[in-house]
């Protein structure tokens, strides 16, 4: 997991290099949807998580599971907000768990303690 979220970000640092005004762009709205409003961080950063496990993607997995403890969320929440998109994903999700697991074990002590 470590390495694939290194990756992201070096590719995201490409990306950032080659289309700046692009990049800044969603940069912008990305910042101006994870942020409190009417849902606080913790809440979106679930959402995220969720959709990341639904559309089986290691990335999100990784980055959201990181975002949600940035937000203050336990193990427990992360896991059970899991359950939540295996539900509505099916099998296909419930194999991602592994990567939240990855996730998990990469950034748990730092945040959890």
């Amino acid at each position: 997991m470590e390495e694939k979220l290194a990756a992201l970000k070096e590719g995201i640092g490409e990306l950032s290099r080659r289309c700046p005004d692009e990049f800044k762009s969603f940069q912008r709205f990305l910042g101006s949807v994870l942020k409190d409003g009417k849902l606080d961080l913790k809440t979106k950063e679930f959402i995220a998580l969720g959709i990341g496990l639904a559309v089986r993607c290691t990335y999100c997995i990784g980055l959201h599971v990181e975002g949600c403890y940035k937000a203050g969320a336990t193990t427990d929440q992360i896991m059970e907000a899991a359950t939540v998109a295996v539900v509505m994903a099916g099998g296909p999700a419930y194999t991602y768990i592994a990567d939240l697991k990855q996730a998990i074990d990469l950034f748990k002590d730092k945040y959890e303690g």
